[in-house]
């Protein structure tokens, strides 16, 4: 079943049970899909990791949308994004944890013979595509930077 299929399915769900906060996101990801379907140029039919990388665009900006009214005092408007990025993040595949991130790196800058910063790049490029939509990329960077310095 294609993300839109199941996108589809949630807002029936969500019309029935009223769900305010779950029918916006839900409208959120469903209008970025379109979007993204009808820019010029583009496939009609996403591929996976496309539809991965729309959906962590979302949480992405979800959540720094939440941190910059939590910066600001605002926790009222920080808690709906909050709840939104729940509701996304359902359609994400399950995501890994620090230490799991730390084994991939570390094989990838063994494999690779990473040595320094002048390294970072090529790192990163390989560990992101190996763990795409399984893991965010500060994180990611975050590691990969602790690694080689």
């Amino acid at each position: 079943m294609s993300l839109q299929q199941q996108v589809m399915e949630q807002m029936k769900i969500a019309m029935k049970a009223k769900d305010k906060v779950a029918l916006e996101s839900l409208r959120a990801i469903k209008s970025s899909l379109l979007l993204a379907q009808t820019e010029a140029g583009s496939e009609s039919n996403m591929s996976a990791e496309a539809e991965i990388q729309l959906v962590q665009k979302l949480v992405k900006q979800r959540k720094d949308s939440a941190a910059i009214f939590l910066e600001q005092g605002r926790e009222d408007l920080a808690e709906p994004e909050l709840a939104q990025v729940a509701v996304i993040e359902q359609f994400l595949p399950e995501q890994l944890g620090e230490d799991a991130i730390k084994e991939v790196v570390d094989r990838t800058i063994s494999e690779t013979g990473a040595s320094g910063m002048k390294d970072m790049g090529k790192v990163m490029g390989l560990v992101s595509k190996e763990l795409a939509g399984r893991a965010d990329g500060k994180t990611i960077a975050t590691i990969v930077k602790s690694k080689l310095v």
